[in-house]
């Protein structure tokens, strides 16, 4: 038994020959006896399967060297065992098949309950490795050294891609493994993670890999990931069309967090502001960031000057959306119709009433800033749809 133990390892290429257990004697007793393996003895092979997996050894090697063994237990049983009548081999023959069918089954089955274990293990661990990435909040030393196994070095810059879907998803499991194959093709698999958070999908990229600068200050654009995040996830058919948000690249552990932070607002300036490019970068966003950071002052300033808008015939929202239009058509009378699908007499209407209740001109340059900034202030704020109070 020990010769064939070795011979099988040699023909699986080299799997531990102490992975068949006591599959030897079950085979020797079949062939001998005709005795089939018990319950006790199959579960015992299913163990087998799951040391396999946790050294390493692939199913199909581990199969190998069982089937390997029971061909030469076979070859290797005495002349007078092989010589009996056809009636005694034949039995021989049957039982011996039947502990290989068991035993390659409950192998191949321990090999796989043990792999789903270790996926789900290995699952919860990015999971919570995320969660304090992105919170910025835990221990320095403990971060860096549970990064180690996920191939991230927190000594260089990151950066964060959030993308959601315009429509509702049932599961985003399929958009992350998607995602996840081309994001690890594109840019390696060391200092990259792709998980999904708050029913977003989040991916973190080394910034010298997505050609952002691995820098705090400044502008720049943030590099080709949100394009390559954007790009791949429109491919999919459910859940399309998806926005998607890139913080700028920080350095260091609290970086990652920080560019978290800047790609989560700029999703919710986004939408606040019905910016209507499919993919948000900080910089388009920085301004109303700055002022939503003083909201207070910002409350203020949208009640002082647009409050008494209330008092016009339909309340304040068609004017306030007037307002936004005008402005975002360069202060246009006949593009701001259009814009809105309605008459010039209409607009320029409006921006009278606008004039004679706030007593801001939208004509005058002198008014417009005011105004402007005080129609984007509603907008972050959700007025008038949403009631809003001083904080004094």
């Amino acid at each position: 038994m020990d010769r064939v133990a070795d011979l099988a390892s040699q023909d699986s290429g080299g799997v531990p020959s102490d992975l068949l257990g006591d599959y030897l004697p079950m085979l020797a007793e079949a062939a001998t006896y005709g005795r089939f393996p018990g319950r006790t003895q199959i579960d015992a092979v299913r163990q087998q399967g799951r040391r396999a997996a946790d050294q390493g050894v692939a199913a199909g090697r581990g199969v190998d060297l069982y089937l390997s063994a029971a061909r030469r237990v076979w070859t290797e049983l005495p002349v007078v065992v092989r010589a009996r009548n056809n009636a005694a081999v034949r039995a021989a023959a049957t039982a011996v098949l039947q502990v290989v069918d068991d035993a390659v089954a409950s192998f191949a089955e321990g090999h796989a309950e043990a792999g789903r274990e270790r996926v789900r293990r290995e699952e919860t661990v990015r999971r919570e490795l995320v969660e304090d990435l992105l919170r910025g909040d835990a221990h320095l030393s403990e971060l860096v050294e549970r990064a180690e196994p996920f191939g991230l070095d927190l000594t260089r810059a990151h950066q964060v891609a959030l993308a959601e879907p315009r429509q509702r998803l049932s599961s985003i499991a399929a958009a992350t493994t998607a995602l996840e194959r081309v994001v690890l093709d594109r840019f390696g698999d060391r200092d990259v993670l792709v998980a999904t958070k708050d029913g977003r999908v989040v991916v973190l990229a080394l910034a010298e890999a997505t050609g952002a600068p691995g820098m705090s200050d400044g502008l720049n654009a943030t590099g080709d990931l949100g394009k390559i995040v954007h790009g791949e996830l429109n491919r999919l058919r459910q859940g399309s069309p998806w926005r998607v948000a890139v913080g700028r690249a920080h350095p260091g552990a609290y970086g990652i967090a920080r560019s978290y932070e800047e790609a989560r607002e700029g999703l919710t300036m986004a939408t606040r502001m019905q910016v209507a490019g499919p993919i948000v970068e900080t910089r388009d966003v920085l301004t109303y960031r700055v002022l939503a950071r003083d909201q207070p002052a910002l409350v203020d300033l949208v009640q002082s000057v647009l409050n008494p808008l209330r008092e016009a015939r339909g309340g304040a929202a068609p004017l306030v959306e007037t307002l936004a239009a005008y402005f975002d058509s360069g202060c246009v009378a006949t593009a701001t119709a259009a814009r809105l699908h309605l008459s010039v007499r209409a607009v320029t209407y409006r921006l009278d009433r606008v004039k004679s209740l706030t007593g801001f001109d939208p004509l005058d340059p002198a008014h417009r800033f005011t105004l402007q900034i005080a129609v984007i202030g509603a907008k972050l704020l959700g007025w008038p749809e949403q009631a809003i109070t001083n904080a004094d």
